[in-house]
């Protein structure tokens, strides 16, 4: 059984460039989910996280902690 998660109470708006195209997508899969399509786009930016290579790449920057602390990736990061 999965337990329904509390929305993200931290969102804010923000002031991004998006293409047409993207934002037919979103409308019409948020459409077609029956979810909003603010959710649409934060589980879908969620899903990067699964990328190894980004997970990498931040595990090997400079003064990461912080970092990996906002994006909760404690668990995918190689102990250092």
């Amino acid at each position: 059984m999965k337990f329904i998660k509390p929305k993200n109470l931290n969102a804010e708006n923000v002031d991004w460039l998006v293409s047409e195209r993207a934002r037919t997508i979103v409308k019409s899969y948020a459409e077609y989910s029956e979810h909003t399509e603010s959710e649409i786009v934060n589980q879908f930016l969620l899903n990067l996280l699964d990328d190894k290579d980004f997970i990498d790449w931040i595990d090997n920057k400079r003064n990461n902690r912080r970092l990996i602390q906002q994006l909760g990736i404690e668990d995918k990061v190689v102990a250092k």
